[in-house]
C-alpha cells in the first residue's frame, strides 16, 4: 500500500518551495534570490501572494508528516500479522486439579492425584470436576452385555456365575430383548461385504474363542465388516449355554452387524432330544445348570428366540448363505423373486420341528429344506436325483432332501447369484467345495464330529470379489486345558475338575476319571437382593409372552426321529474317534477357480477361492461333502443302539413337560 502526494499537484513554483527559514528576508521586506542578489518587494499584492503560498507549504509539510506516521503504523501491523503466521502463538490456558483416588494395590490406600489439563472453551475446571464426580453407571442393557462378555473372555474365572441363577436370568433377559430384533428382520436378510461367514459351532466355546482372538480381537464393534453365523449353535458341545449367551449379547449390541441364521439344531425336536444326545443335548445342559423348572424355562424361551431367526442371507446380491441348502420351489420359479420370495413368505415365527398351527404346509417345507438339505453325492446324482428337478431323497432319511448339479444351476441362474455358502456337514479341513466349486460348506467346530485330532475349524471372509479361508490349526492352543496332567489344574480338587469338565473348560478328560459325586454349587455366592428380577416376577413375565400352539396332528416336512445321525457309509457313523493315521492331513489348494460368472457382475477386483478336490468335469465329480457327517454323531455319552420306536412330531422334551 502506497500513500503519496506530490507537491507539483498544487502548482507551486520551485522558487517558493524553499523553507522560509532557509530563505533570507531582509528587515526592509526584501527577499534574497538564489544567486545572492537582493530583490526588493514593494508591491502589496506580491507580498500577499507570498504569504499565501508560505501557508500552503506549511500545510503540505504537516500533511506529509501525518502520512509518514500512518505508513509507519500500517507497516507495524503488517509485521505483527506476518509474525503470527510464522508460529508465534498466544498463551494456552491450563488448569491444575487435585482429586482423591484409591491405590490399585491390595492395601487400597487413599491418595491424592494432581492433574494438569488444558482449559477448553465449554468446560472450566470446576465443570470438569463435577463431571468426574458423577457415578459411572452403565445402563441395564450395557451391564447385561458386559457380564456376558466378561464371562466369555475368561470363563475359568466365572465358574460360579455360569452355574448360578443370575446366569439363567441373564439368558432370559437376552432372549426377551433379542427375539424382537429377530422378528423384525426378514426371513432372508441382505447385507454387504466385507463379511465373515461361520458354520456350525455346536457349543464349542474353545473354537469360538479362536475366532474371537484372531478376527475380532478388538471387539466386533471395532472390526470392519459383518458377521454371519449359519446356525447350529447348540448340542454336542458342553458349552451350549455360553455360546448362545455370547452370540445373543453380540446381536443385542450390534443388531445391524451380527446376523444369526437358523440351523436344524435350533428346533425343539432336535435340541430337546435328550435320549439321543444325552448330557450333550441343549435341554440336558439347561436342566443340569438350573434345575428342571428354571432350566426348562430357559430352554423354552431360547427356542422361542430360535423360532424367529432368519433362514437365509444374501451377500452383495451374489452369494446365498443358508444352513442346509436351497429349498424346492413353491411358486413358479420364473416369477420375479423366485426362491428368495418363497423364503421371505415363511412365517415370522416358525416352529418347523414341530410346526405351529399357523404355519402353511408349503412354506413349512421351504423352511425345512433350508435347514436340513445336503448336496447330493456322486451316487445320488446317478441314481436317486430327479433329472428334471435336480432334487432327491437325502441319505439322512426322515424326509430330508439333497440337491444336485441341476438344482444348483437352476437356482443360481434364476436368482442371479454366483455361489452358495452353507454349513450342516462336518469337514476336517473346516471348509470344502462341491458342485463345480459353486457350493461352499463351512464348519466352525473341530470337535465332537469324529474328524480326528487334526480337524480344523474354519470360516470364510468375503471381501468384494475376494474370498479368504481362515482355519484354526490343530496345534493352536489357548486358555483351555487339553491334558489331564496339566499344571494349570494341579491345584484343583476333583470336584472342581469335574465341574469344569461339565462346562467344557477342560478337554480330554473323561467322566470316568472324576468322582461320582460333586459338591453342590453354592447359590449363596450371589445375593438374591442384587438380582434385578425376582423369581415371581420372572414367572409372570414368562406367562405374558405370546403363545403359539403346536399342532400335534401335523408332521414336520423332516422328522428328526427318523433322520439318521449320519448318512450310511460315512466314516463317522459308528466310530467316535478316528485314528490320525487313518485320516491323512489334507492341504487346501488356494489356486483360482473359474469366476467368469461373478466377474460379469464386477468390472474390477480379484477373486481367490479354493479349488475343488474331485474331478475336472461335472460328470466325473464327486461332492467333497459326500454326505460325510451331518451333525448328528453318536458319541459315548449317547445311548447305544437307541430304538426310536414310532414316529412323532413331538420331541421327548415336549412330551415330558406337556408343551
Amino acid at each position: 500500500m502506497t500513500i503519496m502526494s506530490t507537491i507539483e499537484d498544487y502548482g507551486i513554483p520551485d522558487e517558493v518551495l524553499e523553507s522560509p527559514r532557509k530563505r533570507g528576508r531582509s528587515k526592509s521586506g526584501s527577499r534574497e534570490a538564489r544567486d545572492g542578489t537582493i530583490v526588493a518587494i514593494s508591491d502589496k499584492q506580491t507580498k500577499s501572494l507570498l504569504r499565501e503560498r508560505d501557508a500552503k507549504i506549511a500545510a503540505l509539510e504537516k500533511e506529509v508528516i501525518g502520512l509518514k506516521n500512518k505508513i509507519s503504523g500500517l507497516s507495524k501491523e503488517q509485521a505483527m500479522i506476518m509474525g503470527q503466521r510464522k508460529g508465534k502463538k498466544g498463551l494456552t490456558p491450563y488448569g491444575n486439579t487435585v482429586r482423591v483416588s484409591t491405590s490399585k494395590c491390595s492395601a487400597k490406600r487413599r491418595q491424592l492425584l494432581a492433574e494438569r489439563a488444558r482449559m477448553g472453551r465449554n468446560a472450566s475446571i470446576s465443570t470438569q470436576a463435577i463431571l468426574n464426580s458423577l457415578p459411572d453407571e452403565a445402563s441395564p442393557k450395557e451391564a447385561l452385555i458386559n457380564r456376558v462378555q466378561d464371562m466369555f473372555r475368561s470363563p475359568n474365572e466365572h465358574v460360579g456365575y455360569l452355574k448360578s441363577e443370575q446366569f439363567a436370568k441373564d439368558l432370559i433377559k437376552l432372549n426377551k430383548k433379542v427375539k424382537g430384533i429377530l422378528e423384525d428382520e426378514p426371513r432372508c436378510v441382505f447385507l454387504q461385504s466385507p463379511a465373515y461367514v461361520f458354520g456350525d459351532i455346536h457349543g464349542n466355546l474353545e473354537d469360538l474363542h479362536f475366532f474371537s482372538d484372531n478376527i475380532w480381537n478388538l471387539g466386533m464393534a471395532l472390526t470392519a465388516g459383518n458377521f454371519v453365523f449359519l446356525g447350529d449353535y447348540v448340542d454336542r458341545g458342553m458349552s451350549c449355554l455360553e455360546v448362545v449367551a455370547y452370540l445373543l449379547a453380540m446381536k443385542l449390541m450390534l443388531p445391524q452387524k451380527v446376523f444369526l441364521l437358523r440351523g436344524n439344531h435350533e428346533t425343539r425336536d432336535v435340541n430337546g432330544w435328550e435320549e439321543h444326545y444325552g448330557a450333550r443335548s441343549f435341554i440336558a445342559q439347561c436342566r443340569d445348570r438350573f434345575g428342571d423348572d428354571l432350566g426348562y424355562k430357559v430352554w423354552e424361551l431360547t427356542n422361542s428366540t430360535f423360532d424367529r431367526m432368519p433362514l437365509a442371507a444374501v451377500i452383495d446380491q451374489d452369494i446365498f448363505c443358508v444352513h442346509g441348502g436351497i429349498p424346492r420351489p413353491v411358486s413358479d420359479s420364473s416369477v420375479e423373486g423366485g426362491r428368495i420370495k418363497d423364503i421371505l413368505n415363511v412365517s415370522k415365527v416358525a416352529g418347523i420341528n414341530p410346526p405351529y398351527e399357523h404355519e402353511e404346509d408349503d412354506y413349512q417345507q421351504v423352511a425345512s429344506d433350508c435347514i436340513w438339505s445336503d448336496p447330493a453325492s456322486e451316487d445320488q446324482e446317478n441314481y436317486s436325483v430327479d433329472k428334471n428337478t435336480g432334487y432327491g431323497d437325502s441319505l439322512r432319511g426322515g424326509g430330508a432332501i439333497c440337491f444336485g448339479h441341476k438344482a444348483v444351476t437352476n437356482f443360481l441362474q434364476q436368482q442371479g447369484f454366483s455361489y452358495i455358502m452353507r454349513a450342516h456337514e462336518a469337514h476336517a479341513e473346516g471348509v470344502a467345495v462341491s458342485k463345480g466349486a459353486r457350493v461352499f460348506t463351512v464348519f466352525s467346530t473341530s470337535k465332537d464330529h469324529n474328524q480326528g485330532n487334526n480337524a480344523m475349524a474354519g470360516c470364510i471372509l468375503i471381501d468384494f470379489e475376494k474370498m479368504q479361508v481362515i482355519n484354526r490349526s490343530p496345534a493352536y492352543r489357548n486358555q483351555y486345558v487339553h491334558r489331564r496332567d496339566s499344571v494349570s489344574i494341579a491345584m484343583l480338587s476333583e470336584a472342581e475338575i469335574k465341574e469344569r469338565v461339565q462346562l467344557g473348560l477342560i478337554e480330554g478328560y473323561t467322566a470316568e476319571d472324576a468322582p461320582d459325586e460333586c459338591e453342590e454349587e453354592a447359590w449363596e455366592e450371589f445375593d438374591e437382593d442384587e438380582l434385578n428380577t425376582s423369581r415371581e416376577d420372572l414367572d409372570s413375565s414368562l406367562e405374558e409372552e405370546e403363545e403359539y400352539v403346536v399342532d400335534e396332528r401335523r408332521k414336520s416336512s423332516v422328522d428328526p426321529n427318523r433322520t439318521m445321525s449320519s448318512p450310511e457309509g460315512t466314516k463317522d457313523r459308528n466310530v467316535f474317534m478316528v485314528d490320525d493315521s487313518e485320516m491323512p492331513s489334507k492341504k487346501i489348494d488356494f489356486d483360482g477357480v473359474d469366476t467368469t460368472m461373478r466377474r460379469k457382475k464386477r468390472d474390477k477386483g480379484k477373486f481367490d477361492s479354493i479349488a475343488e478336490e474331485n474331478g475336472d468335469s461335472d460328470e466325473d465329480e464327486e461332492s467333497t461333502v459326500d454326505g460325510e457327517d451331518d451333525d448328528h454323531t453318536v458319541d459315548p455319552l449317547e445311548t447305544e443302539n437307541y430304538e426310536r420306536g414310532t414316529s412323532t412330531s413331538m420331541s421327548p422334551a415336549l412330551k415330558k413337560f406337556s408343551f
